[in-house]
């Protein structure tokens, strides 16, 4: 197994923002027979760490952020987050998906707000809190506009900044990019950059593309197919702040794409 740790030393477990520790999961067919995802699984995240999570469709990715966002219970193992041991959803955790999930009735600003509101966070301090992340997000003209009236990209920024508003210590990201055009992915991608190396919350982050997890993260982890396991530990030792358009002609960014790329076709060789 190709293993490149990121961390020179052991962390304690005041350092670390998440510990997944010796996780299984099956899933139920169904004929009623399990079928084996993750198979003893274990990593730690830094607080602040941008990590990465790769592989195959299947093998599991995105049950781990689920097990983080105490959405899924493991059947074996432990998954730990800012010290707790996850058995339900937390408020110090946010959650964006593939899809914006905006609420249609719902304006721009009103969508940012929503896990506020439901918080019970007064209107001033919501409205303030929606202007500040409207502007943060590039979107300050477009608070009163509806989602059918904003492009994809337009509604991304507005579910980034609606996972923003809660101010989570941790960030988990299913494939957030994956439905857009190369070009508005390239642009959302670097937006992200900027406002996460403003503040550097723990990343946990899944994508298909590997390019992304590179351009991105400080870590990628690779899994193997179904069942998952860890192929490869890589850490990604490129200077920040990062451009990710220009990265892409960096010749150690090339490399370690290649050492992923090659980490991946193992990973599926080992299933």
């Amino acid at each position: 197994m190709d293993v490149i740790l990121s961390e020179a030393a052991p962390r304690t477990d005041l350092d670390l923002a998440i510990r997944v520790e010796r996780v299984s999961h099956a899933f139920q067919t169904p004929a009623g027979t399990p079928v084996l995802a993750l198979d003893d699984v274990s990593f730690d995240v830094p607080r602040g760490q941008f990590l990465a999570l790769v592989g195959a469709s299947g093998c599991g990715k995105t049950t781990i952020l689920n097990m983080a966002a105490g959405l899924v219970q493991p059947v074996a193992g432990t998954v730990v987050v800012n010290g707790a041991r996850v058995t339900r959803p937390s408020r110090r955790t946010g959650y964006m998906f593939a899809r914006d999930g905006l609420l249609p009735w719902r304006s721009a600003r009103r969508n940012i707000e929503v896990g506020l509101e439901l918080r019970g966070v007064p209107v001033s301090e919501r409205r303030a809190t929606g202007s500040r992340l409207l502007d943060l997000v590039g979107l300050k003209a477009f608070g009163s506009s509806y989602p059918w009236q904003l492009s994809q990209g337009m509604r991304q920024r507005v579910a980034l900044a609606r996972t923003l508003a809660i101010d989570p210590d941790t960030l988990l990201m299913d494939e957030p990019f994956a439905a857009l055009d190369a070009q508005t992915k390239l642009m959302l991608q670097t937006e992200f950059l900027r406002i996460w190396e403003r503040d550097r919350k723990t990343v946990l982050f899944v994508t298909h593309d590997l390019a992304e997890a590179v351009a991105l993260a400080d870590r990628v982890i690779v899994l193997t197919c179904r069942p998952g396991r860890i192929q490869a530990d890589i850490a990604i030792d490129l200077p920040r702040p990062r451009d990710p358009e220009r990265i892409r002609f960096d010749h150690h960014y090339l490399r370690l794409s290649e050492r992923v790329w090659q980490a991946l076709k193992a990973g599926e060789a080992a299933s």
